[in-house]
């Protein structure tokens, strides 16, 4: 039997965020495998309300546990390293990441209580990590957080560069450049069988700013402020941490870090060497006190997290700091698609404090850390890859890029999540469809989608619950007066009395007219009862609610 190359996306295709790819190689079904990146996506009142982190579900890959030889991690953002702690203990295989990397690697995994002797440090290549077929190299590119990395996976079908999350930014601030000529090399060294890259920003038309042409405007924007100024980015946006820092000091401005996840990812990169000469900061109680000309913060929550700093400061004060009318508020972020919302929350509230909040709209505050159209097609034209899975991006990403590619006559294939692709040959070949889903972080517990809470959690948001108490005598004979308890449900409907008191008299003729076989079996008498119950309330008020019954059986002396 011959040996084939798969791809299987577990996450992140079709989709932004929680990536997780696998690699295989061998006779079908007993391939060795490799999974690049293990990330997160974050839960929203929608879709998952009361859910903090969203995982891929990684069942296929824990039942081929024993085919894995390892996971690499591309870079240290959220949607590529978040979930590594929390499902590392499904895999139990060494984790290979470069040196800032495996620092946010290791946090994650010591707060999940988990091991991380597996956890392997590597420099940029040259230096090959073996693992079963592969052979890969950390290869540097620059992106929005130090020390990302594509990958060159070398196999024995042939090199797969998966470019991991980049841009194409010869002056990146913190971090290395984006190197042209390395890139040249590689191009040249091998012929690249499978181009694996990031679609994101595949609709943009015009090529990629570079983040030092942020040094200036942010510069003026601090210098033209009277009162307080508040900043927020992306924790993780370090280069952009940096400058908007010095922008401060450089305005007379003592800077003050608000946010754990902003304090730690600064003395990460100050501890591997990565971040050598961030301003001093101050803590929160010496900004308060402070002129309010004389501080700039930074802060995280430029999402619209909900307990991050950025609107704890919207909502009044926050750690002794209060905003006031005439303070400045600047995001120097993009808004992720689909966060809309509540960051239209914090702009509204600080509007009503009369705080003066700047956006990125026009470019003047934030660059992205994804390449754009024209760069995408540089690249392309530089590795002249025979085949290209476009990754990272909506499905509508997916298709575009794929488009691109074979215009310049690639052949491309828009693979989403579970379809696994065969890249053997010249045009790559779905052969398997693997079942995914996704693992939810319920405040310190992982529940799969199929478990029903996120389901019922929706269903009690949109249509309310009741919840009823029926009493059954020793005579098996049920008391008449149930009792009902609604949340989430109109007080009163259109009876005009309390919506409750009705519903308890519509159970009250049902229990009076039941007749005794019902009454002796629970399940028989759990229908009847929820019946009735959703039955009055759709006529009261328009709405069936989620319905508890409870049945109370006496016993005989």
């Amino acid at each position: 039997m011959s040996e084939r190359l798969i791809y299987l996306p577990l996450g992140g295709a079709g989709e932004i965020g929680m990536n997780a790819y696998v690699y295989g190689h061998g006779q079908p079904g007993r391939e060795r495998l490799i999974l690049v990146d293990l990330g997160v996506t974050f839960g929203d009142m929608d879709s998952a309300p009361g859910i903090d982190l969203i995982m891929p579900d990684l069942r296929w890959l824990e039942d081929n546990r024993d085919r894995l030889e390892a996971i690499f991690i591309t870079h240290g953002h959220e949607d590529h390293v978040g979930a590594l702690g929390l499902l590392w203990n499904r895999l139990r295989v060494p984790v290979y990441a470069r040196r800032f990397t495996g620092a946010l690697a290791r946090m994650k995994m010591e707060e999940a209580g988990v091991p991380t002797d597996q956890l392997r440090i590597v420099a940029p290549r040259p230096e090959v990590v073996e693992a079963g077929p592969f052979r890969v190299q950390f290869v540097p590119v620059s992106h929005s957080i130090p020390e990302s990395a594509a990958l060159l996976i070398d196999t024995p079908a042939g090199r797969i560069v998966h470019t991991g999350d980049f841009k194409l930014d010869g002056t990146p601030v913190v971090g290395e450049a984006f190197d042209a000529v390395a890139w040249h090399d590689i191009a040249q060294e091998a012929s690249i069988k499978v181009l694996a890259c990031d679609s994101t920003n595949v609709f943009s038309p015009h090529p990629g700013r570079s983040e030092a042409l942020l040094a200036n405007p942010l510069l003026d924007f601090v210098l033209a402020q009277k009162q307080m100024i508040v900043a927020t980015t992306f924790a993780s946006n370090v280069a952009r941490l940096k400058t908007l820092a010095d922008a401060g000091v450089a305005a007379g401005r003592r800077v003050c870090l608000l946010g754990r996840a902003m304090r730690k990812m600064v003395t990460a990169a100050v501890e591997t060497g990565i971040l050598r000469d961030f301003p001093a900061v101050i803590g929160p109680e010496e900004a308060a006190n402070l002129p309010r000309d004389k501080v700039m913060l930074i802060v995280t929550g430029s999402q619209g997290e909900r307990r991050a700093a950025s609107m704890q400061l919207s909502m009044g004060k926050y750690l002794g700091i209060e905003l006031k009318e005439g303070d400045s508020f600047l995001f120097s972020s993009r808004t992720i698609p689909g966060n809309e919302r509540p960051v239209g929350r914090i702009m509204n509230n600080l509007s009503r404090l009369g705080v003066d909040v700047f956006d990125p709209d026009d470019g003047m505050y934030h660059v992205s850390g994804h390449a754009n159209r024209p760069d995408l097609e540089a690249l392309h034209d530089l590795l002249k890859p025979r085949v290209l899975i476009p990754m990272h991006g909506e499905h509508m990403h997916l298709r575009e890029h794929a488009m691109i590619g074979r215009a310049k006559g690639m052949a491309a294939g828009i693979v989403t999540n579970g379809m696994m692709m065969d890249l053997t040959g010249d045009v790559p070949r779905q052969v398997d469809e693997v079942p995914t889903g996704r693992v939810y972080l319920d405040g310190t517990v992982l529940i799969g989608a199929m478990d029903g809470v996120v389901r019922d959690r929706i269903r009690m948001a949109l249509n309310g619950h009741a919840t009823v108490s029926v009493i059954i005598d020793e005579n098996d004979e049920p008391l008449p007066d149930a009792w009902v308890e609604t949340m989430g449900l109109a007080a009163q409907g259109r009876a005009g009395v309390p919506l409750a008191r009705h519903v308890e008299s519509e159970l009250a003729d049902y229990l009076e007219r039941v007749d005794s076989q019902t009454v002796l079996d629970d399940r028989k008498l759990d229908e009847g009862l929820r019946r009735i119950v959703r039955q009055a309330t759709m006529e009261e008020i328009g709405k069936r609610p989620e319905v508890r019954i409870i049945i109370s059986r006496l016993a005989a002396d």
